[in-house]
C-alpha cells in the first residue's frame, strides 16, 4: 500500500495582550551614596510615582519578561553601567564619578505579563 500524506487544514485566531506593568522610582544624588567611582542607592532612598518614600524593596524585572531603564539627569544609561540587586534592595551605578550631587536619577522597571487565547474556527 502506498504511503499517503494527510494534511489537516484549520483556521484559528490568536489574541495576545502584553499587559505591561511599569514602576518608576526617583532619587536625587547625595554625596553620601558615592564611594569612589560607584554610587550605591538603598531602595529606601527612592520615592515612587505617588511621591511616597519607599519603605521596602524596589520591584525587580522578571527574568524572561522584564527590563530596567536608568536615567541620570534625564539621559538613559547603558545597562552595563548599573545593577539592581536580586531582591531590589539597592541600585549600584558604576563609573559615576562625574554625576553631580543632586542629579535626578530615575529607575524604570518594565515587566510584562503576557496572555494569549486562541479560537479555532474550522
Amino acid at each position: 500500500m502506498a504511503t499517503e500524506l494527510m494534511k489537516l487544514v484549520m483556521s484559528a485566531n490568536t489574541t495576545t495582550d502584553s499587559n505591561p506593568e511599569v514602576e518608576k522610582y526617583f532619587y536625587n544624588l547625595s554625596e553620601a551614596q558615592r564611594t569612589g567611582d560607584t554610587v550605591t542607592i538603598p531602595s529606601t532612598q527612592f520615592t515612587n510615582d505617588a511621591g511616597n518614600t519607599m519603605t521596602g524593596n524596589l520591584t525587580t524585572a522578571s527574568t524572561d519578561n522584564g527590563y530596567y531603564y536608568l536615567f541620570v539627569n534625564g539621559a538613559v544609561q547603558q545597562s552595563s553601567l548599573f545593577t539592581v540587586s536580586a531582591g531590589g534592595s539597592q541600585v549600584t551605578i558604576t563609573q559615576a564619578s562625574t554625576i553631580p550631587v543632586s542629579a535626578p536619577i530615575t529607575l524604570a522597571v518594565n515587566n510584562f505579563a503576557p496572555t494569549s487565547s486562541t479560537t479555532i474556527t474550522s
